[in-house]
C-alpha cells in the first residue's frame, strides 16, 4: 500500500473535488425541487395564493442556490 506524502495531492486534485461537491450539492437541490413542484403541482388549484407564492419563491431560493454552487467556476 503506498503512502500519501506531502505534494502527493496536487492544487488540480483540490480542485477537482471541489467540483465533484459542488456538482453533487447542486444536483441533489435540483432534485428536491423536482420534488417539491410534483408534490406541489396536484394542489394549486384549491391552495391559497399565500401557499402557491410560498412554493413558488422556494423553487427560486433553490434553483439561485444551486446555480451559485457552479457559477463562474470552471
Amino acid at each position: 500500500m503506498s503512502v500519501l506524502r506531502p505534494g502527493d495531492i496536487t492544487d488540480e486534485m483540490i480542485q477537482a473535488m471541489d467540483t465533484a461537491k459542488r456538482q453533487g450539492l447542486q444536483k441533489g437541490l435540483r432534485a428536491l425541487a423536482a420534488n417539491i413542484r410534483a408534490d406541489a403541482e396536484g394542489r394549486y388549484d384549491s391552495a391559497e395564493p399565500r401557499w402557491r407564492s410560498g412554493v413558488e419563491w422556494t423553487l427560486l431560493w433553490i434553483e439561485n442556490t444551486a446555480s451559485q454552487l457552479t457559477e463562474g467556476r470552471s
